[in-house]
């Protein structure tokens, strides 16, 4: 498996199917799902962390295959400068560890790197104003948040017009992208497998 490097690839809306989003906690991670047409993105599950012998990485790799997942995004939780934290790294090895779990089980499925700067914050404020009270936002914060990562992956592939810019479906027979951590990078969206 290739090593990681970064690329701003949007997601390939001109493939039919589900996609998943990825949002990567310290404590858990918050999984949402689309309709196999990608219009409407929805809280799946939250995943608890397990940084010893990652579960979580193989409960999520079992749900890409059980809903027939045909792109992940995975929020990249970049410093507000642009820089790389070690929350930006536990998200790409995380990312990574995913992509790995997917090739021993035969998927090959892209996995792209989604800015997610903002969502923690948009996520508490739709929660708010869904009359979720703030005791509760601790459960649902990270599926929304993932939700939330998911809708800007598909708001910029829209806005490109598909990943080869007319909303055609792309050659996906070389997929040997991947994310960079070892530099600084403003690159808020990315593919890694």
């Amino acid at each position: 498996m290739p090593e990681p490097m970064s690329s701003p690839q949007p997601l390939d809306l001109g493939v039919r199917g589900r996609r998943m989003g990825i949002d990567v906690g310290q404590v858990r991670v918050g999984v949402a799902l689309t309709d196999p047409d990608a219009i409407l993105a929805t809280p799946l599950t939250t995943l608890q962390r397990d940084l010893k012998k990652h579960f979580d990485v193989k409960i999520a790799a079992n749900l890409v295959s059980e809903h027939e997942v045909v792109e992940v995004a995975v929020g990249l939780p970049l410093a507000m400068s642009g820089e790389y934290t070690d929350s930006t790294r536990a998200a790409l090895d995380w990312a990574r560890r995913l992509a790995r779990r997917l090739e021993a089980k035969g998927r090959e499925v892209p996995i792209r790197m989604v800015d997610e700067r903002w969502t923690s914050v948009q996520s508490h404020r739709l929660l708010l104003e869904a009359g979720v009270s703030r005791r509760e936002h601790k459960d649902k914060v990270d599926q929304q948040a993932a939700v939330t990562i998911l809708e800007s992956a598909l708001d910029g592939a829209r806005r490109a017009g598909g990943a080869n810019g007319d909303g055609r479906p792309t050659d996906r027979t070389h997929t040997d992208l991947t994310i960079d951590d070892s530099a600084s990078s403003t690159n808020p969206e990315g593919d890694l497998t």
